[in-house]
């Protein structure tokens, strides 16, 4: 199966490389809008064209190492270029929503980096303004990897007959005190609409969701969230008010439960869990890129319980942010929908929403 996998994505690559390549502006040249000029720049299927960011020294030094011609200090200056036909915004989450409507208005194509928005609010206007035009979500990012394919078609064989539960939990230990803080924006509700669950919840539920079809639809949430242990809280910068640790159970039409947790700064061993479970086997799984990586399908056979690998191997982490862009590059050309749209997006966002609220009030909430 991983044969074939690499074949498709070969192909896939081709397709873009032989396409008239799509003329490309990044908005933010701090260090994701960086990641993404250098995957640009590997795809012959996309030309860098124009970067833009406040910071004057930030834009420059972007477009002088990655090659662009234009720069700009305002956003708006870029959208109205018409030599740009797609934009990646890659900056945080509270100016990504207004510059999103802005080029939809201008008649750019739009990658926005994760998490989508602010709140769902802000996704539905996006959807509302989007019109014919492409619009692509950066929590997709660990779906273009050759072992998210495997599992994907695996599921959708039925393999696992009724899906019972989906389940995530993702730890991440404390380690010695950083040299250099991270940055202010990344644990500040008020620039990226929160923390863990903002930064990485989004990538475990487009994951969770993605592959198992989007077929599991969210009912109602129990949550709870926690601040990063006041013993611990000279690892971030000061004034940051978003949770570190998170967990939830999402109950779904037809009884299917998903249960997320994930954590950072935590005063406890690194923890990675994924299983899918149904009523005819499970599969144990990892969503990131590993060394070794093994996913594995456990069914009960006359003799017992039998387990065996469905996919094995090592993955490369640059497909991640490559697939990403090849991805909406194709998208554009083909007029066809990206990995994750904004309506899938919108579902994610419902979710990340919906646990904040029960966190707040301690009780379950609708999605």
């Amino acid at each position: 199966m991983s044969e074939q996998l690499v074949i498709d994505i070969n192909q896939l690559r081709i397709k873009v490389n032989e396409m008239d390549p799509v003329r490309l502006g990044v908005v933010g040249c701090g260090v994701i809008g960086k990641v993404h000029l250098a995957a640009a720049n590997e795809i012959s299927g996309i030309e860098s064209v124009a970067v833009a960011d406040i910071r004057e020294d930030a834009a420059r030094e972007a477009a002088e190492r990655f090659s662009v011609s234009q720069v700009y200090l305002d956003a708006q200056e870029l959208f109205e270029n018409p030599e740009v036909e797609a934009v990646i915004l890659a900056l945080p989450a509270h100016a990504r929503t207004e510059l999103a409507l802005k080029a939809f208005d201008r008649g750019k194509h739009v990658l926005i980096e994760k998490p989508v928005a602010m709140n769902a609010g802000e996704v539905e206007a996006m959807i509302e303004a989007i019109g014919d035009l492409v619009g692509a979500c950066c929590s997709s990012r660990f779906r273009f990897l050759p072992s998210a394919d495997a599992v994907t078609e695996f599921i959708a064989g039925g393999s696992l007959g009724s899906i019972r539960v989906v389940r995530c939990r993702a730890m991440g230990p404390a380690g010695p005190k950083p040299d250099k803080m991270p940055p202010v924006w990344r644990l500040m509700r008020s620039l990226n609409s929160g923390g863990i669950l903002a930064n990485w919840g989004c990538y475990d539920l487009d994951y969770l969701l993605g592959i198992t079809g989007w077929s599991l639809k969210p009912l109602t949430v129990l949550a709870r969230t926690w601040p990063i242990s006041p013993q611990l809280s000279h690892r971030i910068p000061p004034g940051s008010d978003a949770e570190t640790h998170y967990s939830a159970l999402v109950l779904c039409e037809g009884g299917t439960a998903l249960s997320i947790e994930r954590g950072e700064y935590m005063a406890a061993q690194k923890d990675q869990q994924w299983k899918i479970v149904g009523d005819r086997g499970s599969l144990e799984l990892t969503m990131v890129n590993a060394p070794g990586k093994r996913i594995v399908h456990e069914h009960v056979t006359d003799e017992g319980l039998k387990s065996e690998a469905i996919w094995e191997g090592d993955e490369d982490a640059a497909v991640i942010n490559r697939g990403l862009l090849e991805d909406f590059a194709l998208s554009i050309r083909e007029s066809r929908q990206p990995k994750t749209n904004l309506e899938q997006a919108l579902v994610v966002q419902r979710i990340t929403d919906a646990v904040y609220e029960s966190s707040r009030l301690g009780n379950a909430v609708v999605v």
